[in-house]
């Protein structure tokens, strides 16, 4: 913005400075010209008298010696001698005779002066007068060197002047967008105090405005969370009430219940956390994955699924907290517990490559129809919600990374998850494709 400023208003400071500067170069060149021509005119002048007393050869030079410029004044007598420095042909000194009337005469060096002097008895004097060019442009340089100097002075003032009002939108705009980034990063804190011009100061008003209404209503949601998990209590202590008369034969059904418990708690020790700017996490992919199998492979067992996992005997970190990619596999692999008939294979694959890493679940049921529409939340199908793909999918883009639903090697479901580990940007696909799409817009008021 500044430099599109400064651009702008060096080209109408120098407009302006064309606009007035080169008529005035023009004028001082002709001003000068004609100084040079007044001036041969005022030494013919000069000789006048002189001519009226006397056209005598012998004391006209003394008479051109007084003039101040011997060398470019002459005198033609009537009788066709000549005193001075000749320059004029002799045709042109007789024409201008029989005229009688001054004329100027251009010749390479410059100009000639030749002016009539009408005498008694009919005689008629020439007084020659010669101009030399650098006469004809004394000074034009040097007023020309002035006004270039002057246009340069007001082109650079121009940009000055510009410079510090586009210094002082561009910080106040700089300060709105770094405001804007930080309260995208997860600080609700921020705010900007208004400064700058109107429409900025309008615009800073609105993004406060802005700002304590998220925090209004992320602390509206956080309780309205705090308080449906709090309810939740009631139903699993009724619960675990009835597990425990059932036994030890129950213990898996009870070890589920307080892994259930536990998740209920930190939901309502998160929604009551005060709000903050997110912290960089992460955490071992490969134990995350072996961990969530080890649940998994006692269902697997009652259901005769054959499994594998590929991949996770090395540690692989992921830039996402563990307790979430866990919530995920268990929701990826409990859609396949729920939507594949019992005794249909499933394999787990950790993929780790340049930058990235790849969680593949792949399944041997009838597979996925619309892979698309699965994605849309409460448009899966099969009695499915949609939520867990939706989960995944936002954890994978939170790190940079994106989810895939393809067909399986088997027939089946192939769903991938995968992770940006590099150290680019890591903002979610979703704000991205938010940000660089062509949303509607309403036009404002100039």
């Amino acid at each position: 913005m500044r430099r599109t400023l400064a651009l702008l208003a060096l080209a109408g400071a120098s407009m302006i400075a064309l606009a007035f500067l080169v008529p005035l170069g023009i004028i001082v060149k002709e001003i000068a010209h004609t100084r040079a021509i007044s001036e041969a005119e005022r030494r013919a002048s000069a000789l006048v008298p002189v001519l009226a007393i006397t056209t005598d050869p012998d004391r006209l030079p003394h008479a051109l010696a007084s003039s101040g410029a011997r060398d470019r004044i002459a005198v033609h007598l009537p009788g066709g001698g000549a005193v001075g420095a000749v320059r004029a042909p002799a045709a042109t000194v007789a024409a201008v005779s029989r005229l009688t009337r001054a004329a100027t005469v251009e010749t390479g060096a410059g100009y000639l002066l030749l002016r009539p002097v009408a005498l008694d008895g009919g005689r008629t004097v020439v007084i020659e007068v010669f101009v030399p060019a650098e006469e004809l442009t004394r000074g034009v340089a040097q007023s020309w060197a002035v006004l270039a100097g002057l246009a340069v002075v007001l082109a650079a003032g121009s940009v000055l002047v510009a410079d510090r009002l586009g210094v002082r939108m561009v910080r106040a705009a700089r300060r709105l967008g770094r405001a804007a980034g930080s309260l995208g990063a997860g600080d609700l804190s921020v705010r900007i105090r208004p400064e700058g011009p109107p429409e900025l100061v309008t615009a800073a008003e609105a993004f406060n405005s802005m700002a304590d209404r998220v925090v209004q209503l992320l602390a509206a949601e956080r309780e309205m969370a705090a308080d449906l998990s709090h309810r939740l209590r009631t139903p699993l202590t009724a619960l675990r009430l009835s597990l425990d008369h059932l036994g030890p034969e129950a213990e898996p059904s009870r070890h589920s219940l307080s892994r259930l418990e536990s998740e209920v708690d930190q939901i309502i020790a998160a929604a009551r956390a005060p709000s903050r700017a997110p912290e960089a996490v992460s955490c071992d992919a490969a134990e995350v994955l072996r961990e969530r199998l080890t649940f998994w492979s006692a269902l697997a067992e009652d259901q005769q699924r054959p499994w594998e996992l590929i991949g996770a005997d090395a540690p692989v970190r992921v830039p996402v907290p563990a307790a979430e990619l866990s919530a995920v596999v268990d929701a990826l692999l409990g859609n396949v517990f729920r939507h594949t008939p019992q005794g249909a294979a499933f394999t787990v694959t950790l993929h780790q490559g340049s930058g990235t890493v790849g969680l593949l679940i792949a399944d041997a049921g009838p597979g996925i129809p619309d892979p698309a529409a699965a994605l849309r939340r409460g448009a899966s199908g099969a009695g499915s919600t949609g939520l867990g793909l939706d989960i995944a999918r936002r954890l994978a883009e939170s790190s940079g990374g994106d989810l895939r639903i393809d067909a399986s090697a088997s027939g089946g479901a192939r769903v991938q998850l995968w992770f940006r580990t590099d150290a680019r940007d890591r903002t979610p696909r979703t704000a991205r494709r938010l940000v660089g799409s062509r949303w509607p817009r309403r036009e404002a008021d100039a």
